[in-house]
């Protein structure tokens, strides 16, 4: 079965021109193309097509899901993959809708408000589950009541410090620069205080968890935006840091 382009649109919910435009940027291809020009998109093109929404929807941009698509050839594994965060992501809604009724509910009756009735749902426990079983209870349970302390301006200021050492990753990616070289190292150095903020940086932690930025697509592509390669990169430099200046 194979449908045209325009059916094919319509369906997604969006246009015949952001489907060429897919297939400009190697993203989607179609199964063929008539006599008449005419594209038709195929079961494999819908699966393929189905994969780059999910990563729109997940945040990414189209040259990281180009990324992801590439290295993830196994098509059953990604679609799990893609499942997992989506689950995961309806839990959360989820959280949020029943705290949005609560709140109704009681501001209607004039009863008094909880903060964890009120603010459910808005929090990062939603990686309760994957930080304790990488690195143990004690690890999230020290994460969490550091992230909980910090003002608005303090957590916007973390973050900006990851953007500023993400973007300086991909620069040193982008000169062609080897995983040892002093400009690598400069800035694993920097990244590996930023670690420390959250938890103690022992050797085998900042090998683990930097070896998730090429493992785990989330992470891939938070680094892969400022250019390819440049998760890998980091994995790579930070496990020589780790090598060189950190024990277990």
């Amino acid at each position: 079965m194979e449908w045209s382009i325009q059916e094919i649109a319509k369906k997604a919910g969006t246009t015949s021109r952001t489907l060429r435009h897919y297939g400009e940027l190697g993203l989607l291809e179609p199964s063929r193309t008539g006599s008449n020009g005419y594209r038709y998109y195929g079961q494999d093109a819908l699966v393929r097509l189905q994969r780059i929404l999910l990563l729109r929807e997940l945040g990414l941009g189209l040259p990281a899901i180009a990324r992801v698509l590439d290295g993830q050839q196994d098509t059953a594994a990604a679609l799990r993959g893609h499942l997992k965060l989506l689950e995961q992501e309806r839990e959360r809604i989820g959280r949020l809708i029943v705290s949005v009724r609560t709140t109704l509910h009681k501001t209607a009756k004039g009863e008094e408000l909880m903060a964890e009735d009120v603010l459910d749902g808005f929090d990062h426990t939603r990686y309760e589950e994957e930080v304790t079983q990488r690195w143990g209870r004690d690890a999230y349970e020290k994460g969490d009541r550091w992230w909980r302390s910090l003002s608005e301006e303090e957590r916007r200021g973390f973050k900006d410090q990851h953007e500023g050492i993400a973007r300086d990753w991909g620069s040193v990616a982008a000169a062609g620069l080897a995983a040892d070289s002093d400009e690598a190292q400069a800035v694993a150095r920097r990244h590996c205080d930023w670690l420390s903020v959250t938890v103690e940086p022992t050797r085998s932690y900042v090998i683990g968890v930097t070896a998730m930025y090429v493992d785990d697509a989330r992470f891939a592509a938070t680094y892969d935006q400022y250019g390819e390669g440049t998760a890998a990169l980091v994995r790579d430099a930070m496990k020589v840091y780790a090598e060189r200046h950190l024990t277990d």
